[in-house]
């Protein structure tokens, strides 16, 4: 099981990016997939997952209403499409995929395979 994250970079507050998450491997529609942060002396944190069938998104709160997951089966490849971002949206980004849990999961540990992590910067 392979992910390749991609599509960070420094950008404005206010402004936008999309992460990509290239999956290989394995089956993708087979996990659930997420998207998970961590910024500089802080750990890992939850942003957004999608369900590996039914497509049942779920946000940390901090980026609901600004942040859309979704994922693409036929591409392997799940986004996440980031909007109105903030300096305190700065952080690496991961993906990551799980196949063992029943429904899907907002918990890091979870997780069984993860990306390299792509660096989002946003300034003020």
């Amino acid at each position: 099981v392979q992910l390749q994250a991609s599509g960070g970079g420094l950008v404005q507050a206010g402004g936008s990016l999309r992460l990509s998450c290239a999956a290989s491997g394995y089956t993708f529609s087979a996990y659930h997939m997420a998207w998970f942060r961590q910024a500089p002396g802080k750990e890992r944190a939850f942003v957004a997952a999608i369900s590996r069938r039914s497509g049942v998104t779920y946000y940390a709160d901090s980026v609901k209403g600004r942040f859309t997951i979704s994922r693409d089966s036929a591409k392997n490849t799940v986004y996440l499409q980031m909007n109105s971002l903030k300096p305190e949206d700065t952080a690496v980004y991961y993906c990551a995929a799980d196949r063992s849990s029943v429904s899907v999961s907002l918990i890091r540990n979870v997780y069984d395979y993860w990306g390299q992590g792509t660096q989002v910067t946003v300034s003020s």
